[in-house]
C-alpha cells in the first residue's frame, strides 16, 4: 500500500522561511533603535541596561536571522512506492559444472 505524503511533513517554503527571518531581524533592530533613543533619556543604572541592549542586540539579531531551520527538522517522505533492489543471482552452478567437466590440470 502506498503511503501518501502529508503536507505537514514538508519543510516551509524558502519564501516563507526568508519572510520569517526578515521579520525577526526587523523586530530586533527596531528594539535596538528604541534602546539607542533611550540612551539620551534614561539616567542611572538603567543607562547600562539600555546600552547593553543597543550593543548586544545586533549580534543576537544576526544569529536569529541566520537560523534557517527555525525548529525541528521534518522528515520528508518520498512520494511513490519504494522499489526493492535484489542482488544479481550468482552463477555458481555454471562455474561448478565447468570445473568438474575436466578442466582439472
Amino acid at each position: 500500500m502506498k503511503t501518501t505524503q502529508s503536507i505537514t511533513t514538508l519543510p516551509p517554503s524558502p519564501a516563507d522561511d526568508r519572510h520569517k527571518r526578515m521579520l525577526t531581524y526587523t523586530i530586533a533592530m527596531s528594539v535596538r533603535v528604541v534602546c539607542v533613543f533611550l540612551l539620551f533619556v534614561v539616567h542611572g543604572w538603567w543607562l547600562l541596561v539600555v546600552a547593553l541592549g543597543a550593543v548586544l542586540l545586533p549580534y543576537f539579531a544576526v544569529v536569529l536571522a541566520n537560523n534557517v531551520s527555525g525548529g525541528t527538522p521534518a522528515d520528508v517522505v518520498r512520494p511513490g512506492a519504494i522499489v526493492p533492489v535484489r542482488p544479481p543471482q550468482s552463477t555458481t552452478r555454471r562455474d561448478d559444472a565447468a570445473q568438474s567437466s575436466g578442466n582439472d590440470e
